[in-house]
């Protein structure tokens, strides 16, 4: 299906990046992921075509920007000597998908049309936890997830579990030997352990992969033994002391060689013809494997080509994960709902007549927006095409017309279906206007009136990333809700053990944690708190960075537009947001209520009073090797303060390379390209505006 273009690219891209975020943060953390991926790559996909037709809208926090995950409490955090970068899906499943990253590597080269073939490594895209195990001398020291992608969890005593992966490597004495590859359970495993946890009356996993994560992420290493997990090798982390084979397929070799599994299931090709035969045959052999995948993976053989190719932001240009379709049944559209959103926003949600599919009978599935519903001409009556390749929520995406009957109902229309109003509040609903022009989104108006709001506001400014009030979840704020014993934000902090324990299946002992998470919560921090408000547009990096940028609250409250624009990644749209918010009487009102209820935060003076002059503003500087003095993070964040930026990789654009001991192919490339080099006395100087 063509990928929908929203009509409000700024509001559009935010909500993507809002969505992508939450889903990530259950799949990856959590490991409760109530997304297809399917659907999760098409928005992505969207996302990053909308960052590219408007640059202006691309921000820091956006998940085509960073890898995304985070470390979980309860485990040690372990800091990755080399970063667990994700590599870039290609969601065309066609021949096309393949073909268009064979000419992409092309380019990058700069290869000319009648040029050889390149080489490529084909493997498989396990679905699994990703693990980076640590070898010193040979021996299994410590094993990681990739948490952020720069730290992940120490998960080591649960990876010894694991009969295949060896404690000690075979014929490696190496100082430091990274290992990286895929936690995963097979698909005979699985249905044993389930079987196993229905005869024990427990809850049974929902696939494979979240029984793998699950099991990694035990904190009682006695039951991570229990669960039948396998392991494949596919790559490197940090490494001293270990000559690298020139070629990625003989990397593989090699690690197969030292006692680690690698998939059998791998091949190296030639050319764009080479990658969509391997695309092809792993995906007629796809039902028939031991274990679950969802695409293959695409690598450049060549080292050297790999480092020439570089990064670009997030991912490698030398490498990506080509998908497969996804499944897909038909059934007949029931009815159409409507749900009210956090911020108010409407989406129409599409009641099905029960399906199988994916692997789990379907009754609901998202329309995304107005737009797409009319877009796709979806009506009550419909005999529609659901498609799921995740775990819960699929998605209509499209219409058997030759089966519409003729007494069908009208075209979608959002404001006629509801008459104009919320249908919790019964608030007055209205789209809103943007630059370009009016937007597809539809929302209530009643803002803390609607109850629909009010409780997602609630939970958002209780959950793990804002105020983290342990134990105030959706029943809770229901009943809290409902019965009308909170309003507001402010008035979770007038709750009492006496008023918690009156609620239904409230004991005495739980009235009293919650009262306890709150009076906890009180003592948080200025990013935190801004998050928990749900301000539109404001997410927790951007929270992070005004926060950094104002130092207090009032400051912040009191900036203008023009002063808000000065915060790093805020553009107009969301220094409007931020600005409107703080403009209105209750927002301020809920702002200061708060205080006096006991919330507080260290505020001190922020980048906007502390930061020096913007003497490298527009320029690009590459760090590479050791400083004397300064840590690369050091370097970095002065870098940044004095305006300019820091890239990962050397090309004609970088205007400085700032090398150390040991500096490498970046050195060596800079001087190929004739660019400006600095040891850390020059970038001193030049950040004094002394050259």
């Amino acid at each position: 299906m063509p990928v929908s273009i929203p009509s409000a690219p700024a509001e559009r891209a935010q909500a993507l990046r809002q969505t992508l975020n939450h889903h990530a943060h259950l799949y990856y953390v959590l490991d409760a992921p109530t997304l297809p991926d399917a659907e999760y790559d098409r928005l992505f996909q969207e996302l990053q075509a909308l960052e590219a037709a408007h640059p202006e809208l691309l921000t820091p926090d956006s998940p085509t920007q960073r890898v995304i995950g985070k470390v979980l409490d309860g485990f040690a955090s372990v800091r990755h000597a080399v970063p667990m970068l994700s590599i870039r899906t290609e969601t065309d499943t066609e021949a096309s998908g393949a073909e268009n990253f064979d000419a992409r590597v092309r380019r990058e080269l700069e290869l000319a049309p009648e040029a050889a073939a390149l080489d490529y490594a084909a493997e498989l895209k396990f679905d699994g936890l990703a693990i980076n195990l640590r070898y010193e001398a040979g021996v299994l020291v410590c094993a990681a997830t990739r948490g952020d992608g720069e730290s992940g969890e120490d998960v080591t005593q649960n990876i010894r579990t694991i009969g295949q992966i060896p404690l000690r490597l075979a014929g490696v004495n190496a100082p430091v030997l990274e290992v990286r590859g895929e936690v995963y359970m097979r698909r005979d495993d699985f249905e044993r352990l389930n079987e196993r946890q229905r005869q024990a009356g427990e809850k049974t996993f929902v696939n494979p992969r979240n029984a793998a994560a699950g099991a990694v992420r035990q904190l009682d290493p006695g039951i991570a033994a229990q669960r039948p997990l396998s392991f494949f090798a596919y790559g490197l982390g940090e490494v001293q002391g270990w000559e690298v084979p020139a070629t990625h397929s003989g990397l593989l070799d090699a690690l197969a060689t030292m006692g680690l599994p690698v998939c059998a299931d791998r091949a190296l090709v030639q050319g764009a013809a080479g990658l969509v035969d391997f695309h092809q045959r792993m995906g007629a052999k796809r039902d028939a494997l031991p274990f679950d995948i969802d695409g293959v993976v695409y690598k450049v053989n060549e080292r050297a080509l790999q480092q020439r190719l570089g990064f670009v932001s997030r991912e490698p240009r030398w490498a990506v994960a080509h998908k497969y379709p996804a499944q897909e049944q038909l059934t007949l559209l029931l009815d159409i709902d409507i749900q009210v959103g956090r911020t108010g926003k409407l989406t129409p949600v599409a009641k099905l007549a029960p399906v199988f599919v994916g692997g789990t009978t379907v009754s609901n599935a998202t329309l995304h927006n107005e737009e797409e519903t009319r877009r796709k001409d979806v009506r009550i009556g419909d005999t529609v095409i659901v498609r799921r390749a995740g775990d819960v929520i699929p998605e209509v995406v499209g219409v058997v017309l030759e089966r519409r009957p003729a007494d069908v109902g009208e075209p979608f229309d959002l404001y006629k279906r509801l008459g104009g109003q919320c249908p919790v509040c019964q608030s007055e609903i209205a789209r809103e206007e943007n630059e370009a022009r009016v937007s597809v989104e539809w929302r209530c108006t009643g803002g803390l009136f609607c109850p629909a709001q009010r409780k997602q506001a609630i939970l958002h400014f209780a959950g793990r990333r804002a105020l983290d009030i342990e134990g105030l979840g959706d029943k809770l704020v229901d009943q809290l809700v409902d019965v009308g014993i909170v309003s507001s934000l402010p008035g979770l902090y007038k709750l009492g053990v006496a008023k918690l324990a009156a609620l239904d299946r409230m004991a005495d002992k739980s009235a009293q944690n919650i009262v306890e998470a709150l009076e906890k919560s009180k003592h948080t921090t200025l990013a935190r708190f801004l998050f928990g408000l749900g301000i539109r547009q404001v997410g927790e990096t951007t929270a992070k960075d005004l926060a950094r940028h104002f130092g207090g609250l009032d400051a912040l409250m009191d900036a203008s537009t023009e002063q808000l624009l000065e915060v790093k990644d805020v553009g107009p749209i969301v220094a409007r947001s931020i600005h409107t918010f703080f403009a209105q009487a209750h927002n301020r009102e809920v702002v200061e209520q708060l205080r006096a209820a006991g919330l507080s935060w260290e505020e001190g003076e922020g980048a906007a009073a502390a930061r020096g002059p913007q003497v490298l503003l527009g320029k690009t500087l590459v760090l590479t090797g050791s400083l004397p003095t300064l840590s690369r993070e050091q370097a970095k964040e002065m870098i940044e303060a004095a305006g300019g930026k820091v890239s990962g990789s050397v090309s004609k654009k970088t205007h400085f390379l700032v090398a150390g001991a040991e500096a490498g192919s970046k050195l060596a490339k800079a001087e190929e390209l004739g660019l400006a080099v600095l040891d850390e006395a020059g970038l001193l100087a030049l950040l004094q505006g002394d050259t």
